[in-house]
């Protein structure tokens, strides 16, 4: 297991997405002050830090379910800072959410074509038969199979696993065809087993694309991620690979509180 998680070293190419002094606001309160963010295209960057210390909302903001306060950020050299989410959604800038956000009463294949519609404009030609999914099917399962979930196909999504609901969400996102995949804590609440199992997934779905996540499972992140960016109360604490993240003093303190001195 140790292997199969390992990033490849020296994937990462230009910056595909950088945000320049993002700040956001709520009601005088802050809770993302001047961050500067460069992922570069081909890697696998985590966004880590203790409760509190301004992931998610710096998740939101990038892939803009928040409008920030201050700040820029630029998607393959555009400006999309005010731009909304269906739009860069659309420009090949994907999230995941931390619930599962899956049809339970649908089948696995079912799932898939329902994603399959949008950038093949067929949930807008409602005058279109019902075969005309039919069409779906075979770029449906190869999805299905990338996530090794072919032989579920026609169960539906209520009797999964936690794990391979996560592995189905993976699916119907990678059906939008993404760029760059954005994955909100993608381990959470999973047992031992899930995890590795979604790890290796979202290795695989990293050979050919960039992947920016916010993960709590340290052990997953240090085998997984090219990049390491810390926050606590909003700030950048740290980044770099795991071993300098690790090393620092500050993010040590952030995530176990000080060290008694000595007597």
């Amino acid at each position: 297991m140790q292997a199969s998680l390992s990033a490849a070293p020296g994937r990462a190419g230009n910056v595909i997405l950088c945000a320049e002094g993002l700040t956001k606001d709520f009601s005088g309160f802050t809770a993302v002050k001047n961050v500067d963010l460069r992922i570069r295209e081909g890697s696998v960057h985590a966004l880590i830090g203790p409760n509190g210390a301004g992931k998610t909302t710096v998740f939101n903001l990038l892939t803009k379910f928040l409008q920030p306060t201050r700040g820029r950020i630029i998607y393959r050299g555009e400006d999309i800072t005010r731009a909304g989410a269906a739009r860069v959604a659309r420009m090949g800038l994907v999230r995941s959410f931390q619930i599962s956000a899956v049809f339970p009463h649908l089948t696995l294949l079912d799932n898939v074509r329902v994603a399959l519609q949008r950038p093949r404009y067929l949930a807008t030609q409602w005058w279109r038969s019902v075969t005309a999914l039919d069409t779906l099917n075979a770029r449906a399962m190869e999805l299905l199979d990338a996530v090794q979930l072919a032989d579920h196909a026609h169960v539906t999504a209520a009797e999964l696993s936690y794990g391979r609901k996560r592995a189905l969400e993976v699916a119907t996102t990678l059906a939008l065809d993404p760029e760059m995949l954005l994955l909100d804590e993608p381990m959470a609440g999973m047992g031992h087993e899930d995890v590795g199992h979604i790890a290796d997934l979202i290795r695989r779905v990293a050979q050919n694309r960039t992947v920016l996540m916010v993960e709590h499972n340290l052990n997953v992140v240090s085998q997984l991620c090219d990049t390491i960016t810390v926050l606590a109360r909003g700030e950048i604490l740290a980044e770099g690979n795991y071993d300098e993240v690790s090393r620092d003093p500050r993010v040590r303190e952030a995530y176990l509180g000080s060290e008694p001195a000595d007597d």
